[in-house]
């Protein structure tokens, strides 16, 4: 198979369940995410990544496995994935397809953020009896027709870092809301069914904490993609450019109440990590590549052994080294998600969202070295898995940059503090 030698049914779990301490439940679903990586998304990566197409076939695999509604709530007819289940079963998902699993994580922050993370904000009880009613009319469409829900988040600002308003507005209007704006690098454009917008209520006054987050319907007057896509990796994204100009949605596209975006993105910042399972399964990949390649083992290639030769040993070791790092700081940011995390909780956060996307790379960096001048071909998924994985450090809202700055500024000042 083109592009998927690296993959066999035989892969073993990232996370271990007994190492791990994974339920059943987890064991069965990261299962469920490897047989479809490694029958149905590993042999397709590769035409993907070359076309710059977006990969439409996985997502009927997906909807057909029940992996779109991983994080609906049980008692909407979802899988009920929590947080951390989440991110060990897109982490599996990334380990065949890098864009895929980008993707999908869009796709399925709009049932993470408006059900379990906002089961745990506040809310007077009308307001939940509201939102509760219209986040099961979006997953119903989810459920039922298999429907694509995209968050384009970027637009050029300061807004995706988390520092300004966004400049996309939402004027409200009789029975709903006019949205007119534009997201850039907006994964999924012109693919997915809905895209929910984060965007600021139009008012004199309003500011960040007027975020709204709007599902609007790829097909609605005032919708268009403009732009090419031709990037360097995670190419599968399709991450066009989206424009609205007064286009009409009705209150219940609202995939969370007004305000509580703005508390979510105070005391849930952890929901700002779910960009990284794609890399963390990206560094997965080129390490089990670069040892089914050093054995011989890898399908399509000659059955040469390269193992004896010490430089390659000490290589393997310092992937190894790096990998299980990355994993451990990973495995335990997410385990803490949840609401009003401490300070050192939140630093642990940023530190893994640095970690991930930055060692994700220089894993694929080691493995192309040590693999040689093979590693280069197209028919191979190394070349991919780096340039996939050097995309990582600059994902909005937790860049590398920008993990580097308030991991410093944090540390050493207080909430408030100054040196006036």
């Amino acid at each position: 198979m083109h592009g998927s030698a690296s993959t066999t049914l035989e892969d073993t779990p990232i996370f271990d369940q007994s190492a791990f301490r994974l339920t059943d439940r987890q064991a069965e679903l990261t299962a469920l995410a490897r047989h479809i990586g490694a029958t149905k998304l590993a042999p397709r990566a590769a035409d993907y990544d070359r076309r710059a197409a977006f990969p439409t076939e996985n997502y009927t695999d997906l909807f057909e496995a029940g992996l779109l509604g991983v994080c609906i709530p049980t008692e909407y007819g979802g899988i009920g994935a929590d947080f951390q289940t989440y991110a060990i079963v897109a982490a599996e998902i990334g380990r065949y397809c890098g864009s895929t699993a980008l993707t999908w994580n869009m796709h399925v922050c709009s049932c993470l953020w408006s059900g379990s993370l906002t089961d745990g904000l506040e809310m007077d009880a009308a307001t939940r009896e509201v939102h509760q009613a219209r986040r099961g009319i979006h997953y119903r469409r989810i459920l039922e027709h298999g429907a694509i829900y995209s968050q384009p988040f970027s637009e050029g600002g300061a807004a995706a870092a988390g520092v300004a308003a966004f400049g996309t507005k939402a004027k409200q209007v009789p029975g709903g809301w006019l949205v007119t704006g534009k997201k850039i690098f907006a994964s999924l454009s012109g693919h997915a069914n809905y895209y929910g917008i984060l965007c600021t209520e139009d008012r004199p006054d309003a500011g960040r904490r007027d975020t709204l987050y709007l599902a609007v319907p790829a097909d609605a007057p005032g919708v268009s993609v403009s732009g090419e896509w031709d990037p360097l990796g995670m190419r599968g994204t399709v991450s066009r450019t989206l424009t609205f100009v007064d286009v009409f949605v009705d209150d219940d596209a609202a995939l969370m109440p007004r305000g509580i975006y703005a508390q979510a993105a105070t005391r849930w910042p952890h929901m700002f990590l779910t960009l990284t399972p794609a890399y963390i399964g990206i560094a997965q990949a080129a390490y089990d590549f670069t040892i089914r390649y050093l054995r011989g083992e890898v399908p399509g290639t000659p059955p040469v052994k390269r193992r004896m030769y010490p430089t390659k040993q000490i290589a393997v070791a310092q992937m190894r080294i790096m990998l299980e790092q990355t994993k451990g700081l990973w495995f335990q940011a997410i385990t803490e998600a949840g609401p009003n995390p401490s300070k050192e909780q939140v630093l642990r956060a940023y530190t893994a969202q640095y970690t991930a996307m930055e060692n994700a790379n220089e894993i694929a960096r080691l493995a192309i070295r040590t693999c040689g001048g093979q590693a280069m071909l197209r028919s191979l998924p190394l070349e991919r898995l780096y340039r996939d994985s050097r995309c990582g450090s600059l994902m909005l809202p937790w860049t590398a940059e920008l993990c580097l700055d308030r991991l410093g500024r944090e540390t050493l000042y207080e909430r408030g503090e100054t040196d006036e």
